[in-house]
C-alpha cells in the first residue's frame, strides 16, 4: 500500500487536514499500516487532488492561519476500493530492537536485560492502546478483527521476549566471562 492509498483510506472515513492525516499515521489507528511522513503525505494529497480523487477547502481559524481540509470524492472512493482489490504487498517488518538483539552477545549483560525489559514495556503499552480501542462502540466487525489480529501478534512477541530473554542475557554473560578469562 502506498501513501496515496493510505491518504484515501483515512479520507474514506473522515475529512482531514494533512496534519491530521500525519497524526493518524504516526499515533493513531492508521499507524499500524504504512509509514508516512509529512514529506510524502502532502505531495500525495496534491497528486490525489490533481487526479480528482480528493477535493479541498480552506477553513479560516481565529488567530491562526487557515487550514486546508481534504475530502474524498466519489471517484476517490471508487479508486480506493479498486486499490484494495489489488494483490497485497509483502509486509515489511523492521525492528531496531532486533538489530540490538543480534549483537547482544557483544554487550554487557545488564544492558541487554535493561533493553529487553524496556522493549517488553513498549510492547505492553502498544497492546494496551489496542485493548483500549476495543471499548469504542463505533467499531465495525472488521475493525474488531484487525484489533484482535494486532493484539495476537503483539502478545506473541511479548510472550517470546518474556520466555526467552534469559537466553539472550546468557549470551552476553558468556561474552563477559570469555573477556575476563582472556585478560
Amino acid at each position: 500500500m502506498n501513501v496515496k492509498t493510505l491518504c484515501l483510506s483515512i479520507l474514506f472515513e473522515q475529512d482531514a487536514t494533512g496534519y491530521e492525516i500525519r497524526r493518524l499515521c504516526v499515533e493513531g489507528e492508521f499507524s499500524y499500516f504504512v509509514e508516512a511522513s509529512f514529506g510524502s503525505i502532502y505531495p500525495a494529497l496534491a497528486r490525489l487532488e490533481d487526479e480528482g480523487l480528493v477535493s479541498s477547502r480552506v477553513e479560516p481559524q481565529e488567530g491562526k492561519p487557515a487550514r486546508k481540509v481534504y475530502s474524498i470524492t466519489d471517484k476517490g472512493r471508487e479508486t480506493f476500493l479498486l486499490s484494495l482489490q489489488e494483490p497485497v504487498e509483502e509486509e515489511v517488518f523492521r525492528s531496531p530492537f532486533l538489530l540490538f538483539a543480534r549483537y547482544a552477545h557483544l554487550l554487557p549483560a545488564d544492558l541487554v536485560e535493561t533493553r529487553i525489559d524496556e522493549h517488553i514495556e513498549r510492547q505492553q503499552k502498544r497492546l494496551k492502546l489496542l485493548t483500549d480501542c476495543e471499548t469504542d462502540r463505533s467499531l465495525t466487525t472488521a475493525d474488531r478483527w484487525v484489533l484482535t489480529y494486532g493484539k495476537t501478534v503483539m502478545r506473541a512477541a511479548e510472550n517470546y521476549l518474556v520466555e526467552n530473554k534469559e537466553e539472550l542475557i546468557a549470551l552476553a554473560r558468556q561474552n563477559e566471562q570469555d573477556k575476563d578469562a582472556a585478560e
